[in-house]
């Protein structure tokens, strides 16, 4: 698997894949008095979310590649004045899931982040999105914040947006 910046030809390819999930837990958030507490809650039958089509990561993309086919993808972007990489989005297509692909892209983003004077790299997912919450706690990054308002007015609307940080 070859990790590079993304080339025009590889973008229809990105905008493709599929970053659906299927989860049988979520997280709620409870509050209490040292501030918040995730607890995962069971939810039968499995939740499975699908998000609208955004044709367009932006920033800077990262993708691996298997030969010509792109099998996953991470979108950043550098925050100068506060020394912050921003994860906007890291996809693997479903087949490729749980081979290591989503830790070698992140790795690959947090060291441009370093090359270009980061020093903390950030991310948001959501309270339902589990799978990945456990995806980011393994390669390093832990909870740094939450907001319960973030989605209002979206379909995503009573989910609780997450943000996590690694050091770099």
């Amino acid at each position: 698997m070859e990790l590079r910046r993304a080339r025009p030809a590889d973008l229809d390819q990105v905008a493709a894949l599929d970053d659906s999930f299927t989860t049988d837990t979520v997280l709620d958030v409870v509050a209490t008095p040292e501030g918040f507490t995730l607890r995962p809650r069971p939810v039968d039958p499995p939740l499975h979310k699908v998000f609208p089509p955004d044709d367009d990561p932006g920033g800077t993309v990262f993708v691996a590649a298997d030969g010509p086919r792109v099998r996953g993808f991470v979108a950043v972007e550098l925050e100068d004045w506060h020394r912050r990489l921003v994860i906007a989005q890291v996809t693997v297509a479903p087949g490729h899931r749980g081979r290591g692909i989503g830790r070698a892209l992140l790795d690959h983003a947090c060291a441009h982040g370093r090359e270009h004077g980061a020093s903390t790299a950030w991310l948001e997912t959501s309270s339902v999105n589990v799978p990945a919450v456990r995806a980011y706690e393994r390669t390093g990054f832990t909870l740094c914040g939450l907001d319960t308002t973030f989605y209002r007015g979206t379909p995503a609307a009573g989910e609780v947006a997450l943000f996590f940080a690694r050091d770099l």
